[in-house]
């Protein structure tokens, strides 16, 4: 055969092994992803984490029963949090724990343990948080606020019971 060019000169043998080859590399890819990434939205233990639920919720009706609100503030550049709580009984626990709840990302939580200052503020430190809108909650072991709100957040923020609201308020 004169003329005949050889096999890897054809480019209808090029395309037919180039759709085989991108399906192969596109699964790599994937597992790649797969094994690297958190699949943070999905919970490991369903029946567990039903039954917390209701401890949780008696947390909630204790700060609602006690009147318990909380002001907040984060500065954005340091992470510096400040929080001033306010109730009927003038609550000052030892132990406030500050939760921040990345909306999709579990891997992004933080939690923060607030040391009291004295003079009935919490503070504490927070890692710099990308913008979203976080669930925050505010606990002790007897008691929990929680709410929404954008962060970061320029000036204070109120979080009030659950009972009473849907998400957390610009502080007045």
């Amino acid at each position: 055969m004169i003329g005949a060019r050889p096999w890897y000169r054809e480019p209808w043998v090029w395309l037919m092994i180039a759709l085989p080859a991108s399906a192969v590399i596109g699964g790599m890819i994937t597992i790649y992803l797969a094994i690297v990434s958190s699949d943070g939205l999905v919970e490991d233990d369903y029946y567990k984490r039903g039954k917390t639920i209701n401890l949780e919720l008696a947390r909630d009706q204790v700060a609602a029963h006690q009147e318990l609100q909380a002001i907040l503030g984060m500065n954005s550049q340091t992470g510096q949090v400040t929080v001033r709580l306010e109730s009927r009984d003038k609550l000052h626990p030892e132990n406030v724990r500050l939760l921040l709840l990345h909306p999709t990302r579990a891997g992004k939580d933080q939690r923060i343990q607030l040391e009291p200052d004295g003079k009935g503020v919490y503070i504490g430190t927070a890692r710099l948080v990308e913008p979203a809108n976080w669930h925050v909650q505010l606990e002790t072991d007897n008691w929990r606020l929680s709410g929404r709100v954008q962060l970061p957040h320029e000036g204070p923020f109120r979080l009030v019971p659950q009972d009473t609201q849907a998400s957390s308020h610009p502080a007045s």
